[in-house]
């Protein structure tokens, strides 16, 4: 019975040795080299684009006021109307100017009177100053009042005009073609030309400007590799941009950067961007939110699937196969594009690279693998036209 206990116990250490005994870092079991598939680094072109928020605003966008005080009496349209140049918007209540109107007209005919009554004294005066019945001071008198009655009248004249002007102030009309906007006031609202509100808005929407902004970098990097001697020749050489609405779907009409402010933000180190958008239907609105995408051609550059990463404390890794096919863990450097699954490489790997594709879970670093290459196609597709929530 000792014998048998001694055996066994000699047959299990034994085992146990084996288990333990190292065997090159292999995984798998039964002392088998695992295999993985494996993929070969490669130099791709593709083109990436970033979305940056951005707020929208019509071509020219005119605010509303009153000219004189007045309290509205009609509104002539509707909010969100489609109103042209010269269209009647409001009236106002006209009673006071129109008596101020007939008093200025009144005004004016007794001035002119005076003038008439001043013009006949005068005439009637140089027969005597000539024939040295009366002096020459006389007839200088009455010249006199005659350029103050004529000084009058033109003063009754002007008094007259502006009391006119007013009568036509009380009829408040569309400056420009566009959209109108809401309307804070309504009928029997006292209103001015004081009033820090404007009575609405006129918005041409026909062409939308896109505001948003690039940081200083980002501005300087799609800049400096553009031709032309202005920013204006630069923006023409950049490809079309797309716009994102706020439903998620893109704007079907594509838009171009226009211009960017001369300044740059101290504050925030942003450069201030417009683009331009064509609205021939009327879809956009100012006041609208949405992105701007712009589109950016790279070339020759590596991309390698998501699935082949993993990221710990902010910092992305892959398992490179060395040429004794063991792994190596290396920490790379990505540009998170909006490719469809799949990263751009910009430091970390070299082109002819192999790099564990999938399994990288079950990996630690000098673990020998048994590497199958496969093929992983074009990796340099972007995701479709639509933002994700």
């Amino acid at each position: 019975m000792h014998i048998r206990m001694l055996a066994t116990l000699i047959i299990l250490f034994a085992a146990i040795s084996c288990n333990n005994k190292p065997n090159g870092g292999q995984a798998g079991s039964g002392g088998l080299i695992k295999e993985y598939p494996v993929i070969d680094v490669k130099s791709q072109s593709t083109h990436l684009f970033k979305d940056y928020p951005t707020k929208l605003q019509g071509q020219q966008t005119v605010e509303i006021r009153s000219k004189i005080a007045g309290y509205i009496e009609q509104i002539m349209i509707d909010e969100g109307a489609f109103v042209k140049k010269g269209q009647v918007l409001f009236r106002l209540n006209d009673n006071d100017i129109q008596a101020t109107v007939r008093s200025a007209e009144a005004q004016v005919k007794v001035a002119e009177a005076d003038v008439y009554t001043a013009q006949v004294n005068v005439e009637k005066t140089k027969p005597l100053v000539e024939k040295n019945i009366i002096s020459k001071f006389d007839l200088q008198s009455v010249e006199s009042t005659q350029r103050s009655k004529e000084a009058q009248l033109a003063q009754a004249k002007a008094n007259l005009e502006n009391a006119k002007a007013n009568l036509q102030y009380t009829l408040i009309s569309s400056p420009a073609e566009g959209t109108i906007g809401t309307f804070p006031f309504r009928v029997g609202s006292l209103v001015s030309s004081s009033t820090i509100e404007p009575l609405t808005t006129v918005s041409n929407m026909v062409k939308m400007y896109a505001y948003f902004s690039f940081n200083e970098k980002e501005f300087l990097l799609i800049t400096k590799v553009l031709e032309g001697k202005t920013l204006q020749e630069k923006f023409t050489k950049l490809p079309p941009i797309s716009l994102i609405l706020a439903d998620n779907t893109v704007y079907e009409l594509p838009g171009n950067i226009e211009t960017a402010s001369g300044l740059i933000d101290q504050q925030t180190g942003a450069v201030n961007v417009r683009a331009g958008f064509p609205n021939p239907d009327g879809l956009l609105r100012s006041g609208g939110s949405g992105l701007v995408r712009i589109p950016q051609y790279i070339d020759s550059v590596i991309i390698i699937p998501q699935k082949t990463t993993y990221e710990l404390q902010g910092k992305h890794f892959v398992y490179v196969v060395g040429s004794d096919n063991k792994v190596l863990n290396t920490e790379i450097e990505i540009l998170a594009g909006n490719l469809k699954d799949s990263y751009i490489v910009t430091n970390g790997l070299k082109v002819g690279d192999r790099i564990v594709y999938e399994g990288i879970a079950s990996l630690r670093n000098d673990i020998e693998i048994k590497p199958k290459i496969i093929e992983t196609g074009n990796l340099s597709e972007n995701v479709p036209n639509k933002v994700k929530n």
